[in-house]
C-alpha cells in the first residue's frame, strides 16, 4: 500500500531540506499532483494516495530536488490574484512586484482624472506588471516590452489568460517607446550586480533567465539608463515607478531627480521594511 498523504509529504520534505532547497513546495507538489484545495489537503492528510497520484507527486520531487523553482514545473504562478503562465524565459513573478502594482494605481488614482491613461512597462517578461494594471484599470491604454521574443510570447498568452488587451512591442526596454509620449511607465529591471550571484539561490540563477536578472554598473545600469532617455516621453503630469534593490534607493532617486527636477521622487518601502520601489510623480 502507498504511503499516507501525511507521509509522502514529510518523506518529500526531509529529502529537500538535506539539499538545501525549501520544504513548504512538497506541500505544493502534493496539491498539484492531486488537484486539491489547501483545505481538502488539510482534511486528507492520513489518507493513502492513488497510484497516479503518488507517481505524479514524486514525478514533481525528482525535479524539485534539481533546485528547479516548483513554479516552473508546475508552469504557472499567481499574481495579483492572477493566474499567469511561467517558463524559463520568464522571471517568477514575486510578490515585491505586486506592491509595485498596488502603489502605481493608488497613485494614479490621484494624479489622473477618469480619461484614458498612457501606460508602458518596461522589460514586461511574463506580463505581469501590464496584465494586473489592466486588469484593476480596464480604460487604461497599457502597452509592454521586452527585448525577448520568447518572452513575449508568454506575455501575450497571460494577456489572453487573463482576457485583457495589451500591445506587445518586441526591442530593447524603451526604445519601441520613443515615438510616443506616455503618462505612466512602470519597469521592474535587472538590477542585481554581478558580484551578488554568490548570494543568491542557486534555484535563481541556474534556472531563470540571466538577462532579467544582472545589471552593470553595480546593478544600477537599466535605472540610469531609463531616468536619462524617459525625460522627452513623459506628458504632464506622469508617474514613473521602478522595483529596485534594497540598497538602490538613494542612487536611483538621485538619477532621477536629476533627469526631473521639478519632480516629486519618493522610495517606498516593501511589506519587509525594505527600500523596494521609487516613483516619480512629474507635474
Amino acid at each position: 500500500m502507498t504511503e499516507t498523504i501525511f507521509e509522502s509529504v514529510q518523506r518529500a520534505k526531509q529529502l529537500l531540506e538535506a539539499r538545501g532547497l525549501e520544504p513548504r513546495t512538497a506541500e505544493l507538489a502534493m496539491l498539484a499532483a492531486t488537484g486539491k484545495s489547501r483545505a481538502n489537503y488539510l482534511a486528507s492528510l492520513n489518507e493513502h494516495l492513488p497510484s497516479k497520484h503518488d507517481t505524479l507527486f514524486w514525478s514533481y520531487i525528482t525535479e524539485l530536488l534539481t533546485g528547479k523553482p516548483i513554479q516552473y514545473i508546475l508552469g504557472e504562478e499567481s499574481f495579483y490574484g492572477l493566474s499567469f503562465e511561467v517558463n524559463e524565459h520568464v522571471l517568477i513573478p514575486r510578490p515585491e512586484t505586486e506592491e509595485l502594482v498596488h502603489y502605481a494605481l493608488e497613485r494614479a488614482k490621484k494624479l489622473f482624472s477618469n480619461e484614458t491613461i498612457r501606460v508602458a512597462d518596461i522589460g514586461t517578461g511574463s506580463g505581469a506588471i501590464a496584465v494586473a494594471f489592466k486588469t484593476e484599470c480596464p480604460s487604461a491604454q497599457v502597452t509592454a516590452t521586452d527585448f525577448s521574443e520568447r518572452a513575449l510570447e508568454v506575455a501575450k498568452r497571460n494577456a489572453e489568460r487573463n482576457e485583457v488587451e495589451i500591445t506587445f512591442l518586441q526591442g530593447d526596454m524603451e526604445e519601441p517607446l520613443e515615438q510616443q509620449t506616455w503618462d505612466i511607465i512602470l519597469s521592474n529591471p535587472p538590477y542585481i550586480a554581478a558580484h551578488e550571484k554568490t548570494e543568491m539561490s542557486a534555484t535563481v540563477y541556474d534556472f531563470e533567465p540571466e538577462s532579467a536578472l544582472f545589471a552593470e554598473e553595480d546593478g544600477l545600469y537599466f535605472y540610469r539608463r531609463l531616468a536619462e532617455r524617459l525625460a522627452p516621453m513623459m506628458n504632464r503630469p506622469a508617474l514613473i515607478g521602478f522595483e529596485i534593490g534594497y540598497q538602490q534607493g538613494k542612487a536611483v532617486q538621485q538619477f532621477l531627480e536629476k533627469a526631473f527636477p521639478e519632480a516629486k521622487v519618493d522610495i517606498v518601502q516593501d511589506i519587509n521594511k525594505k527600500d523596494r520601489m521609487i516613483f516619480c510623480e512629474i507635474r
